[in-house]
């Protein structure tokens, strides 16, 4: 049939309008999908918790207790390292940059760079504190807004979290009310549960996978005698999240620590190294053997949606693209018309 081009203009605004909306409404759309994320995770425990006669609301009660508190305890173990490492940035940075001086051959060309940059110092000397002062300032209004939308965000996900795990299945039985057929509604349950079902399992997976790889890499770190191995096992299992991406910044991060920590360059290529192998293994072995191809996804899908959600959600989004693009799968997967885009989304 020939193409309607109004309907195609129509469907490109709505897009556009679309992609507009989830980027300038991101404090409410983030953690609302962060919820959904967490919810499909939890609320098997949830039933778990009910087949012992815990009710709902009190279950998804103590969950989320147990949930903060792992979160507050790893970010108090953690708070220390992490501000340390931050405070000393600037030592390390003079320390790798320093190193690196030994190796570059044109010195006289960094000693005229720096007189130059001494001469347009003094040239600029009288703005140079308004200058800082009004940098200074901005960065303060950034960081506060940044804190101001975090701890918003936070409290949204927390909220929205535990109304999810304690409705049940109450938007399930409203969803079977509406269906007219029984055969319908039938299909609706099961294509329901058994999509929850593998939402649960590939994000428990993931996330199980994720921590080992964390605990290993922390071990390697370890025995490699880096310093904090423990907060660069945690930052890896959290960096696996972000396939391509995630293993280039931990790898690019363990190695600068590494070049300003030691001094032999055997010991300096180690650790980077070690940090490849175990990722490589994990990625190409243990992955694709416990997931299977049915939840496997295809490379290209994966590194268009981490380029999508970065840019729409920054961080965060890159964080739960790839589980976002699996669920999506999933439901693909099991609604006869749309399983053609599962199959191309697939490995």
């Amino acid at each position: 049939m020939p193409i309607d081009i109004q309907s195609l203009f129509l469907a490109g605004i709505f897009l556009l309008a679309f992609f507009y909306t989830l980027y300038f409404a991101r404090v409410i759309f983030l953690p609302l999908v962060l919820a959904l994320l967490l919810s499909f995770m939890l609320t098997p425990l949830v039933r778990s918790l009910k087949r012992l006669k815990v009710p709902e609301a009190l279950g998804a009660a103590l969950l989320l207790l147990l949930l903060l508190g792992g979160v507050f305890y790893g970010f108090y173990s953690l708070s220390k390292p992490a501000s340390e490492w931050i405070a000393k940035a600037p030592e390390t940075l003079k320390d790798i940059e320093y190193k690196l001086s030994k190796w570059k051959k044109p010195v006289e060309q960094v000693t005229e760079a720096t007189k130059q940059a001494e001469k347009l110092a003094k040239i600029d000397d009288d703005n140079e504190t308004q200058k800082i002062e009004a940098k200074k300032t901005a960065y303060s209004d950034i960081l506060l807004n940044r804190t101001w939308e975090f701890v918003v965000e936070t409290a949204l996900i927390i909220i929205l979290l535990y109304f999810l795990l304690a409705s049940g299945d109450l938007f399930l039985l409203k969803l079977v009310r509406v269906l007219p057929r029984l055969k319908d509604k039938k299909r609706a349950v099961e294509i329901a549960r058994q999509t929850e079902r593998d939402i649960s399992i590939y994000l428990l997976t993931i996330s199980i996978i994720n921590a080992g790889l964390g605990i290993t890499i922390g071990l390697a770190m370890f025995l490699l005698k880096m310093p904090n191995p423990m907060l660069w096992g945690v930052m890896a299992g959290l960096l696996n999240f972000i396939p391509l991406l995630g293993a280039i910044v931990g790898i690019a991060t363990v190695g600068l620590v590494a070049f300003s920590s030691f001094e032999n360059i055997g010991h300096i290529i180690l650790v980077p190294a070690a940090y490849f192998v175990i990722h490589a293994f994990e990625s190409n072995f243990i992955t694709p053997i416990v997931l299977g191809h049915r939840l496997t996804l295809n490379p290209a899908i994966v590194f268009f949606s981490l380029t999508f959600w970065a840019w729409i959600w920054g961080i965060p989004g890159a964080l739960i693209a790839v589980p976002m693009m699996a669920i999506f799968k999933i439901i693909c997967d099991h609604i006869e018309p749309l399983a053609p885009i599962g199959e191309f989304l697939g490995k």
